[in-house]
């Protein structure tokens, strides 16, 4: 990618097995600082497992990880993952009240969350501050990917990590956290890494796009590149003809 930015994450020639088995293959590139870029690919193209190298879910077999320019092992994991935070397909909730779930990033530092900040939050979001006391169990699947991100950002993330975030939702809801996202991006200068399968998605959110097949980065630029990609594999998984 031939274009001058400051990179929010940086990868030199990255590498991670499972069993002897390469899930990634010495991955060099970087993640601009501010910007939203999503990564496309094949399904089990090692995606994910670049996502959870970026907040030390995981730890590499090989190479440098930077993140904002320090290496990533020289990071405690939870002030880690309070600058890179993520949120997943699952929208994983503790069973409870929205509050209860939005404290839980400051729970677990023994802290508390104002109720003022997390009415903010909601709004931030596209929910209304009553959210605060309805029980997650009674939530839509879109109404839990916001709150989710939502407690994602209690932390303030400076990156944020999302996987598949909209893959099980309606078109309206998509739409809504297409939205949310954007705006996200927009008034807080959050960077985003966002995998998706919706390659329209990666065209028309990201300002740039990687395209990973079996653990190695294959293509990468601005996201118009979707529409004429140099590499043949990439032309045929665009057309559909390669998965």
């Amino acid at each position: 990618m031939a274009i001058d930015y400051k990179p929010a994450i940086h990868f030199n020639h990255i590498g991670y097995s499972v069993d002897s088995h390469p899930i990634l293959k010495s991955i060099t590139g970087s993640f601009p600082e501010g910007k939203i870029t999503t990564l496309v690919g094949p399904s089990g193209a090692g995606k994910t497992t670049l996502l959870k190298l970026c907040n030390g879910l995981i730890s590499p077999d090989a190479g440098e990880l930077y993140i904002k320019g320090e290496a990533v092992d020289s990071f405690n994991p939870v002030d880690l993952r309070r600058i890179v935070g993520i949120a997943l397909q699952s929208a994983p909730m503790v069973s409870g009240t929205v509050y209860e779930n939005l404290n839980l990033p400051l729970e677990l530092q023994s802290k508390k969350l104002p109720k003022e900040e997390a009415e903010q939050l909601l709004h931030d979001v596209g929910l209304q501050g009553d959210f605060l006391d309805r029980n997650v169990k009674d939530l839509s699947g879109g109404q839990r990917q916001k709150i989710s991100i939502a407690r994602t950002l209690v932390n303030h993330p400076e990156v944020l990590l999302l996987d598949e975030i909209t893959s099980s939702l309606d078109r309206t809801s998509l739409r809504e956290i297409e939205e949310l996202i954007v705006k996200i991006n927009k008034k807080y200068g959050t960077t985003i890494i966002w995998i998706t399968h919706n390659l329209q998605q990666a065209l028309e959110i990201g300002d740039y796009t990687w395209v990973m097949m079996d653990g190695e980065v294959i293509e990468t630029g601005e996201s118009a590149l979707l529409n004429d990609p140099v590499n043949e594999k990439v032309r045929r998984f665009v057309r559909g003809e390669a998965e």
